[in-house]
């Protein structure tokens, strides 16, 4: 008798293809932010509110999956791989989603302008920590060649550079971070004080996309160590 889970039937093809899946889909969500801060800087405050509701909907997307895939994750020892790595990796993926939501919320609960002076560093500050989470995607995609080569050979050679290039691209965002944390002090006396705190809450959850894209980068690097 075939099961009526989707995501059972995607176990029975390898342990994973629903992780892939899933980051397939809070990649989707990621891919939402740019056009959220680039109606932020147009003013276009219907646009800003269309792009959270494009961002939320991609993140209970990913929830669902996250959700059917802690439930049908085997327990048995038959995985290529222990069961919590598989969970830790999940949770750092669903951190990504996560993170982006809070961005799209904080936007549409409090109205935001971009201060003068800081549109470029924060586009390119975005673009960045977008990267980053699609080199974490890449990664990901890689996972099923892993598998076929015992997690050994020229495979795992090339997705060990690959996560080395993702920890270079997440200290770049680091540094852009700090960039553009100083050239809002800088304009701090001529902001009200609490749009300049939000303002850093928004530097910092930014930076919190790359950040957690490197962490699934790091959980796998172990995945491969074990």
């Amino acid at each position: 008798m075939l099961s009526a889970s989707p995501m059972a039937a995607l176990f029975g093809k390898s342990p994973f293809k629903p992780l892939q899946q899933h980051m397939r889909c809070v990649i989707d969500c990621v891919r939402e932010v740019p056009p959220l801060f680039e109606a932020l800087i147009g003013r276009d405050q219907r646009q800003v509110s269309e792009q959270k509701v494009r961002i939320f909907g991609k993140e209970n997307e990913a929830d669902a999956i996250k959700n059917e895939l802690r439930v049908h994750l085997p327990r048995s020892l038959l995985l290529a791989v222990d069961r919590r790595d598989l969970l830790e990796l999940l949770a750092m993926q669903d951190a990504i989603a996560d993170v982006a939501q809070d961005i799209a919320g904080l936007l549409v609960e409090r109205r935001m302008e971009v201060p003068e002076g800081i549109t470029e560093p924060l586009r390119r500050f975005v673009a960045r920590c977008v990267a980053t989470c699609e080199q974490a995607h890449t990664i990901i995609e890689q996972l099923d060649e892993l598998l076929e080569t015992g997690f050994r050979g020229r495979e795992v050679d090339r997705v060990e550079a690959m996560i080395v290039e993702l920890g270079h691209m997440e200290t770049d965002t680091d540094v852009m971070a700090i960039s553009l944390s100083r050239a809002l002090f800088a304009l701090e006396d001529s902001m009200p004080p609490v749009s300049v705190m939000f303002w850093y809450q928004l530097i910092q959850w930014l930076g919190n996309l790359a950040d957690y894209a490197e962490k699934v980068g790091d959980r796998l690097r172990l995945i491969i160590a074990r």
